[in-house]
This record gives C-alpha cells, sequence and structure tokens, in this order.
C-alpha cells in the first residue's frame, strides 16, 4: 500500500491551462463563428470548459479539494469568456471595426 506523497504536485497549472483554452476556443469562436452565432457558440465553448477542467483534475488523481479546483477552472473560464465576448460585441459596434469582424 503506498503511503501518501510527500510533495504533491501542483494543482495551479490546471486551472490556468483551462483558462487559456478557454480564451483560445473564445478568440477562435470570435472570428471563425457568424456573428448571430457567437452567444450559442460562446455556452458550448464553456461547455467544453467544464469537460475540460474535469479531465484536467481527475488526471491529477487527488481528491482532496477537487471541488474547488474545477470551480476555479470554470469561474475563470467563464469570465474570460465574458470578456472576449464583450471585446466582440463592442468591436460589433464601433461603425469602423465591422469589417475586421466576419458576420
Amino acid at each position: 500500500m503506498p503511503g501518501p506523497e510527500l510533495a504533491p504536485r501542483r494543482t495551479v497549472g490546471g486551472v490556468v491551462a483551462v483558462w487559456v483554452a478557454a480564451a483560445v476556443g473564445g478568440i477562435a469562436i470570435g472570428i471563425f463563428v457568424p456573428l448571430e452565432w457567437r452567444p450559442a457558440w460562446l455556452i458550448v465553448g464553456l461547455g467544453g470548459s467544464l469537460i475540460l477542467s474535469f479531465l484536467v483534475q481527475l488526471s491529477y488523481g487527488r481528491s482532496q479539494q477537487f471541488v474547488e479546483r474545477v470551480a476555479a477552472s470554470v469561474l475563470g473560464s467563464l469570465l474570460v469568456l465574458g470578456v472576449i465576448s464583450a471585446g466582440f460585441g463592442l468591436a460589433a459596434i464601433v461603425p469602423g471595426y465591422t469589417a475586421i469582424v466576419p458576420g
């Protein structure tokens, strides 16, 4: 029977990795998805971030503070996608930048 880990792996990297994946996904959604479908796809992106956070945190194999780590990952993804969607929303209402935003 193995004993307790003396120096467990840090779990902050997994939380930040989900945030980065949400940012990349949000930017990809903003670039490739038409304007009228962006809100729906951003919700799908948040759901993907939830699944990714479960996968990342389960891969650590630690049950201590599992819920807190998943909640931090999802909340951070929500904030990242919210900031990105606000940026694309502001870019859509500025007359000179609508040519850059597809849709």
